[in-house]
């Protein structure tokens, strides 16, 4: 009776914290990287576009996969609204931290609105909203919200033109739509924050290159990330 007690307690107990025991694995300490590749274009004597990226993400500098996702969508620009609108879908591989080679897939849809805002002469901002609808592996349908605030200033001349040096800001958070993944398992209504700084360098009207670190916070999880990314516009 004592024996079957403690199986059950044991059981009740691995189910509740599936995700912090995985989290005790990760080094927090550690800091990951992400690198990524961004892209747009607007067709020629017309509203739509397209656009997408690539991102490498690592739990360290590079070869423990954390995340490989590639993106793109239809972008919009309405006559009377300001911004970009999109409709998109991603396709994720997530790894697990350490030597397991294990990997989870997720197929996603998305919806986007970039709206930007200049603050003075000199401050940049841009304000992206996005719905998402997730299927992931082994994990019941379910949404997810996410905010994030941009902020882009120039450093050595007064416009984000060639030549120009600037510092980069963000800030991101996201929210789940639904707590139930399946089999009795659960998250967290507060999904995640990621707050990012970074340098960056305007290539030309077509190009720019950014590097920067980026600190991701979950309940689970509070780790840093080096990013280098690459944004180019055809």
């Amino acid at each position: 009776m004592l024996c079957r007690l403690t199986f059950t307690l044991f059981l009740v107990v691995s189910l509740s914290f599936p995700i912090s025991a995985l989290a005790s694995q990760i080094d927090e300490d550690q800091a990951g990287a992400w690198y990524m590749y961004f892209f747009n274009k607007d067709f020629s004597h017309s509203r739509f576009g397209f656009q997408g990226d690539i991102q490498y993400r690592n739990w360290d500098t590079g070869g423990d996969l954390e995340q490989l996702l590639v993106r793109g969508g239809l972008t919009y620009r309405p006559e009377k609204l300001p911004g970009k609108y999109t409709l998109g879908v991603a396709n994720i591989t997530s790894g697990q931290f350490g030597r397991s080679d294990r990997t989870t897939s997720e197929t996603r849809i998305y919806q986007e609105a970039l709206i930007p805002q200049q603050l003075g002469s000199r401050v940049f901002l841009r304000h992206r909203i996005r719905f998402e609808q997730r299927w992931v592996e082994d994990q019941d349908f379910r949404t997810r919200f996410r905010y994030g605030l941009f902020a882009d200033v120039p450093l050595n001349q007064p416009t984000l033109s060639e030549g120009a040096w600037y510092l980069a800001l963000y800030n991101e958070i996201f929210v789940n739509g639904e707590r139930d993944i399946g089999s009795g398992r659960q998250v967290d209504f507060y999904d995640r924050n990621r707050f990012y700084t970074a340098l960056g360098y305007k290539l030309g009207d077509r190009g720019q290159i950014q590097v920067g670190y980026m600190q991701q916070h979950t309940e689970a999880v509070n780790k840093g990330q080096f990013q280098i990314s690459f944004h180019q516009a055809f």
